[in-house]
């Protein structure tokens, strides 16, 4: 968590404004009336008959109709030439700036007409601005979504400059991790098939798709011109989806299914419900639209509320990816909260909490990612730890028959000419150990060979059980001289065992038959075969020893019958 703050601390510092270098000012404001001019409202500015209000605080402007005039007063009164107006964060709707002729510049994030553009807020040069003694007169223009809080900002060219650069840096670097944890998510999705992943990439893309919007980004420098036809509409779809996303991703990431089941339903119902929101938010009915809008609020703060609690609850339940979750939403959550209250009143002096959210999104995109790399650390673990009991033995942990024939399979496509060894061991009168000592005796006792025969076996050699007590070993890079020695070394080990059969001294033993591979002809089934031909030609032998078979694939001549001596 410590991290975490740093991370803010570190982002809001780089947008810290210098006070010393700002101009302070005074302002008023009122509705705009209908047979309102610029020279009537400067009169009644002067007369204090307008709602005062501290340009460097947040300000939430009650747009009507017809919208809101803006007066703003250099302090100490004086000329303003040479200075640069900026208003942060940029409200969404349009704002027009008069000059002491009368007429009027208007300037809205998504206006293209202008040669040059700020970035992150609106701005005006006032160098006309001297014959007003001070005196700026703005009107902002009604709209859909130009209802956020504002503060104004009198700054010197220089450090104007100096503050933008500043912000689309920043900005740039936030929305650049966030894009790139995005698409990063969206190529590892298909690869571990985890839908996962897929969430994850849809909310971030949705959250810096917004933070572009609001900020104004997408628009100056990006130049997406095509965006402004769509700006409210595609925004409040983005809202919504980001929600949705977040949900759905909360469900699967924080194991809610096993960690907290009785929030899971909430959580997939506040993806479905902020679905139908965006779609009445988008629906062409005006009165859809606004019962869409008056949803979006409280569905996005009950919703953070949940996703936390349900998060939280995993977490504490043992969801590992949970705490992840945690460390990245909480962040989010707390800056809503806190913009909530700039917004209603509440709280004030916190202009930097757009810029904040900005961090916070980048932030949340690096822990989540972090969350999601361990989370597929330990896909890979547990998938691994599903192949090797798949693949295992369950009592003597070497390969079963279906692992040991598809790894025999792939050595023999990879092996080339090199001598390969085939061993078909059978435990001697094991059924009697079974029936005189019992099955558990019989397992401690397949438990132990097995145990032997590995110990004496290369890590490069294959060994797996075929079934009841029949054990197989690929012995590689092997020639038949060699592997006699092998088979024997075998049947010494398990035979030292000193494994008892019954109360008449007996002892456990070992046949095994030996076969060479013959390329380029030979399959796998007939290597096996004539491996277990040579296994039984040794118990009618004798037990307790190794028969090589030296036959062509089909044919059955033997070369060699082994007695083993103690």
């Amino acid at each position: 968590m410590h991290w975490t703050l740093a991370w803010l601390g570190l982002m809001t510092l780089l947008l810290c404004p210098h006070l010393h270098a700002e101009t302070a000012l005074n302002g008023a404001w009122r509705s705009v009336h209908p047979q309102d001019t610029p020279q009537l409202v400067l009169q009644e500015y002067r007369h204090g008959e307008l709602h005062s209000f501290d340009p460097s605080e947040l300000q939430r402007f009650q747009l009507r109709d017809r919208g809101v005039w803006v007066v703003l007063q250099a302090q100490p009164p004086g000329t303003l030439a040479g200075q640069i107006l900026a208003i942060n964060p940029p409200p969404p709707g349009r704002v027009a700036i008069y000059m002491p002729d009368g007429h009027s510049t208007s300037q809205a994030l998504d206006d293209f007409s202008a040669t040059s553009h700020a970035h992150g807020w609106l701005a005006w040069s006032l160098g006309n601005h001297a014959k007003q003694n001070g005196l700026v007169l703005l009107r902002f223009e009604p709209g859909a979504a130009a209802v956020a809080p504002v503060s104004f900002t009198l700054l010197a060219p220089d450090e104007f400059l100096l503050r933008d650069a500043r912000w689309l840096v920043f900005a740039s670097a936030c929305l650049a991790v966030m894009l790139a944890m995005a698409l990063m998510a969206l190529c590892i999705a298909p690869m571990l098939r985890d839908v996962t992943f897929a969430w994850y990439a849809g909310f971030v893309l949705c959250y810096a798709f917004i933070q572009g919007m609001r900020s104004g980004l997408l628009f100056h420098p990006l130049g997406m011109a095509w965006l402004a036809a769509i700006s409210p509409s595609a925004t409040a779809a983005a809202i919504g989806l980001s929600v949705s996303f977040a949900a759905l991703f909360a469900v699967r990431f924080c194991e809610m299914r096993r960690f907290a089941p009785l929030l899971r339903p909430p959580a997939i119902g506040l993806a479905v419900g902020m679905l139908l929101v965006v779609g009445m938010r988008l629906c062409p009915l005006h009165q859809v639209q606004e019962a869409g809008q008056l949803l979006v609020d409280p569905l996005l703060i009950l919703g953070s509320i949940l996703l936390g609690i349900a998060a939280l609850s995993a977490a504490v339940q043992g969801s590992r990816p949970a705490w992840f979750f945690l460390l990245g939403w909480m962040p989010l959550l707390l800056l809503t909260a806190w913009w909530n209250g700039e917004i209603n009143g509440t709280v004030s002096g916190f202009r930097w909490l757009g810029d904040a959210s900005l961090a916070a999104g980048a932030l949340e995109a690096l822990v989540l990612s972090l969350g999601l790399a361990d989370h597929a650390l330990n896909m890979r673990r547990t998938h691994a730890s599903v192949q090797v009991l798949a693949d295992h033995d369950a009592l003597t942990n070497v390969f079963n028959r279906r692992a040991w024939r598809e790894s025999v399979e792939a050595a023999l496509r990879e092996g080339g000419s090199r001598p390969m060894a085939l061993l078909f061991l059978d435990l001697d009168h094991f059924k009697v150990l079974n029936d005189q000592q019992g099955h558990s005796a019989g397992d401690r006792a397949l438990v132990a060979v097995a145990n032997a025969l590995r110990h004496e076996l290369r890590p490069l050699d294959r060994l797996g059980r075929y079934g009841g007590e029949e054990f197989v070993a690929l012995l590689h890079n092997t020639p038949q001289e060699q592997a006699l020695q092998v088979a024997i070394r075998l049947c010494r080990r398990v035979h030292r065992l000193e494994i008892p059969l019954d109360s008449s001294g007996g002892r456990l033993s070992v046949s095994i038959g030996l076969a060479m591979y013959q390329p380029p002809n030979d399959t796998l089934d007939a290597w096996v075969e004539r491996a277990d031909q040579a296994m039984y030609t040794a118990k009618l032998g004798g037990r307790n020893r190794v028969h090589a078979s030296t036959a062509k694939c089909a044919a059955t001549r033997t070369r060699q019958n082994l007695k083993i001596v103690e």
